[in-house]
């Protein structure tokens, strides 16, 4: 327990920071939970996790911008969700970039695209600091709430801390990994897709009559 202690102490924010920098759902319902715990202050939880997935997503907005198409050329995997977010932006442009961390799956190429589009940088910039102050309160909160539940149930939920520390990682890994199954799992099918269009739409032989 005193080393759990040390390593959030000495790494816990830094941590904290580059995990949302990257992405960070799950690191931000641990710290939120470690607030809960005593080991991490709530406000500078949500202050280290703001200021990361703000950062990061500013620097893929401006990948976006620099090097346009280039990125989906180096994963063309990305460019059938590239254009799901381009369609989107185009109908609902402010809404999706207030909430686009919500959306797993399309979370992270979306920077990319609004650095893409017509969208100033300027009315990026704003738009992306309210969203990650709204994101970042969000998954702390909840993190919080999560060990105020397990206290109503365990009442010294310190005792078993690192238990619940595992869950949470477990719970996201197992939802992470589904996740992909599907998504693989619907991309093979987009694939199979137009061989099979095509072989609906061969010309069928005419059957022989007979006199």
């Amino acid at each position: 327990m005193e080393m759990l202690q040390h390593v959030i102490a000495q790494y816990g924010y830094f941590a904290l920071f580059l995990g949302t920098f990257l992405e960070g759902e799950t690191i931000m319902l641990l710290c939120g939970f470690a607030a809960f715990t005593g080991h991490m202050d709530l406000t500078l939880v949500m202050l280290a996790g703001g200021a990361g997935t703000f950062f990061g997503d500013q620097l893929y907005f401006y990948i976006g911008r620099w090097k346009g198409m280039a990125v989906f050329e180096r994963w063309p995997k990305l460019k059938g969700k590239a254009y799901r977010v381009a369609c989107l932006l185009h109908r609902y442009r402010y809404a999706v970039i207030l909430s686009f961390r919500f959306f797993y799956g399309l979370r992270n190429v979306t920077p990319f695209v609004i650095g893409m589009s017509p969208i100033k940088a300027w009315q990026y910039f704003g738009l992306n600091l309210i969203a990650a102050v709204v994101w970042s309160v969000t998954f702390a909160s909840l993190g919080y709430l999560f060990g105020s539940a397990a206290e109503s149930v365990l009442h010294d939920v310190k005792q078993v801390e690192m238990y619940v520390f595992g869950v949470i990682i477990l719970l996201a890994l197992a939802i992470w990994i589904i996740r992909k199954l599907r998504s693989k799992a619907k991309h093979e099918v987009e694939e199979c897709a137009p061989h099979t269009q095509a072989a609906e739409d061969e010309p069928v032989p005419p059957k022989d009559h007979q006199a």
